[in-house]
């Protein structure tokens, strides 16, 4: 696979160099119903939930590499090296699941993409349609070897404690009841949910996007699945307006919140702040909340309590700040021997 990777990388890299990534179509839904996307959506999640979870860390890593090696690049185009790698850990995670659950996704979006689409992008920008199809071709053969090398997924337990875990679904259940309203009284249909947020770059956008990647990586592979398994199953059941149900609504901020208190806390600040230079001063969050005052209240008071809970559940830092007193100590020490 990664042998296969790097003739993709090589044969696709010219048609990746003249994709304008800069621009907000990439980020643009195409087909542009918000339900029928949702349940496209939960389909790849599904994929996610059978892939071998190690393999997932490793094509999140792969990502934060490549996209750390496009900061200050005006293109976004990371190194064909770069990308080498990261086509072969996309290609390992899709190599760890039934070949179904690949077709469901392929069959899943390609009903919501018009035949057009990819006629379209070729007219955008610099692009050459001899190198899109080039990249296209290589990519047909970097399918069969995936195929012809698949991937036994290993599935292992969880590290989130059982009282941990039962205190984290007890609270989602309150956090569910007092926020249910807020949630039945939001359009979910509405297309601002597909836009990108006004006034932000792509590269700002990405460097939100790389926080949660990263913070997704040191996730608890079987808590990541259990929540995914939520989300698919609360997808499968909401209504044509794309409410859950209450029952399902708990079940994936359990879920969550159970993936939240995995990982330490710097990582999910660090999400926060990222997210907060995003859309903090763009008023999104004031658009809602001024539609239903009362239940955003009860809504924020009830996940401020949640928030309570999962952090009490997170990974101390007990080794960590006595390895900072370790190294202070010993650090003149260091300094004196002759190495």
């Amino acid at each position: 696979i990664s042998d296969a990777a790097a003739e993709l990388a090589k044969a696709s890299y010219p048609f990746m160099k003249q994709v304008d990534w800069n621009s907000d179509l990439y980020w643009t839904v195409p087909g542009a119903d918000p339900i029928k996307w949702a349940r496209a959506i939960a389909k790849i999640i599904d994929m996610g939930t059978a892939m071998d979870m190690e393999l997932v860390k490793a094509g999140c890593m792969a990502h934060h590499t490549a996209i750390q090696d496009v900061e200050y690049k005006s293109d976004l185009v990371c190194s064909e090296a770069r990308l080498a790698e990261t086509y072969a850990t996309i290609g390992r995670m899709i190599a760890s699941v039934p070949e179904s659950k690949t077709l469901d996704v392929y069959a899943a979006v390609s009903e919501l993409v018009d035949d057009k689409v990819p006629k379209y992008l070729m007219s955008t920008g610099s692009i050459k349609e001899q190198d899109a199809k080039a990249a296209y071709e290589a990519l047909m053969k970097f399918t069969t070897v995936v195929k012809a090398n698949p991937i036994t997924a290993c599935n292992l337990p969880t590290s989130i404690s059982s009282e941990g875990a039962s205190s984290i679904s007890a609270a989602a259940d309150k956090l569910a009841s007092a926020s249910y309203p807020f949630i039945k009284g939001i359009d979910w249909t509405d297309m601002l949910y597909g836009k990108t947020v006004p006034g932000k770059s792509v590269k700002e956008s990405l460097k939100a996007v790389d926080s949660m990647i990263v913070m997704g990586a040191k996730m608890d592979g079987a808590a990541l699945k259990e929540a995914a398994k939520a989300h698919v199953t609360a997808i499968e059941n909401m209504d044509a307006k794309g409410v859950l149900t209450q029952e399902d609504y708990k079940a994936t901020l359990a879920g969550i919140g159970k993936t939240v208190a995995s990982v330490d806390r710097e990582s999910v600040m660090n999400v926060y702040d990222e997210m907060a230079k995003l859309v903090g001063t763009t008023g999104l969050p004031g658009c809602v909340f001024q539609r239903q005052q009362g239940n955003a209240f009860e809504a924020y008071r009830g996940l401020m309590e949640f928030k309570d809970t999962v952090r009490d559940c997170q990974p101390k830092k007990v080794i960590s700040d006595a390895a900072a007193e370790l190294a202070k100590a010993s650090y003149p020490f260091m300094k004196q021997v002759d190495w």
